[in-house]
């Protein structure tokens, strides 16, 4: 178990990264903090910063230890708060922006931004959409506080949350395409049809890859079609013939056209979707909402946990 000023030593140089600040933001000596470091680095058996005379940085293991220890804290920071405001008898007050990047997204955030309103009444949540075509720009500009995106995330700025529900993945191909009346596909089908795909200039490669990859599995080059912007433009192009798209089996039941089939894949790992905030600067409100969204999903095991279906949005592959 960590003592309180390792903890907060370690996580505000991670911050900081500078000894002078950081025993600045805790009121003590810049020896302290250095001695505090080197003891929990002895502890761990392993450097968690290189230093010289002209800066510090956060070794690899450094890195995964703020990541790991970094929301659970800030939680712990939350509800203390929290608690204390409580009992003093302040009323907890603010807004969170809540950014979501597809309409089942946005739905659980509705849920969520309801229970919430009703257990803090002198907050609000600010629902937002995302595209696709910039998933991290909200987030970084300052204009999002907390967002239910596609894994993964792999920034260093921006901390991840634990699994919120998975969603198997489907191909979206026009009504005339051979693979419509097929039952299902593989990613190897992928070589054989043109690939319309997301712009990609602010997309990070890796998560291109999973989602609108190069090549199968194998290693068959998948012909590119079109980048879109915007998701209607890609529904545009699919329904008139210029290529397919992979999307969550989901889709159907929103994004359902003439001239449109969904069929599902046997062999594509699902769509992961988790919650995502600013490393740092984390809005005070961040925890709490957390939590009720934590409530919601908690009932079933969250590895096959999506937000709840009408019966009008069951999907149904058939139609085209």
């Amino acid at each position: 178990m960590l003592e309180r000023l390792e903890l907060e030593a370690f996580l505000t140089l991670a911050e900081e990264l500078h000894f002078g600040r950081t025993a600045e933001r805790l009121h003590v000596t810049t020896g302290r903090i250095s001695q505090t470091i080197q003891k929990l680095e002895r502890r761990i058996g392993a450097p968690l910063f290189e230093r010289n005379s002209r800066k510090v940085t956060l070794t690899d293991v450094g890195r995964q230890l703020r990541d790991d220890l970094l929301p659970a804290y800030e939680q712990i920071s939350a509800g203390l708060a929290q608690a204390i405001a409580v009992g003093r008898g302040v009323r907890v007050k603010g807004v969170v922006r809540v950014g979501w990047s597809a309409p089942w997204c946005g739905n659980l955030m509705v849920q969520a931004a309801d229970r919430f309103r009703v257990r803090y009444p002198d907050c609000d949540v600010e629902l937002l959409e995302v595209q696709l075509c910039d998933p991290l720009g909200g987030m970084r500009a300052g204009t999002v506080d907390l967002q239910l995106t596609e894994f993964p995330v792999r920034e260093p700025d921006i901390t991840t949350g634990s699994l919120v529900f998975a969603e198997p993945r489907a191909l979206m191909v026009p009504s005339g395409h051979p693979f419509a009346r097929r039952d299902s596909v593989s990613m190897e089908d992928l070589a054989d049809t043109t690939l319309v795909t997301l712009n990609d200039a602010q997309i990070p490669r890796y998560w291109m890859d999973r989602y609108y990859p190069r090549a199968t599995p194998t290693g068959r080059k998948i012909p590119q079609g079109p980048a879109v912007t915007f998701w209607p433009e890609a529904l545009v192009h699919i329904a008139n013939g210029v290529g397919v798209s992979t999307v969550s089996l989901r889709a159907a039941a929103f994004h359902q056209r003439p001239g449109m089939v969904f069929v599902p894949f046997r062999d594509a790992p699902p769509i992961e979707y988790g919650l995502m905030w600013p490393t740092a600067g984390k809005n005070p409100l961040t925890g709490p909402f957390l939590e009720v969204v934590d409530e919601i999903t908690r009932p079933s095991d969250r590895s096959l946990h999506a937000p709840e279906r009408s019966p009008e949005d069951a999907p149904d592959r058939r139609l085209g």
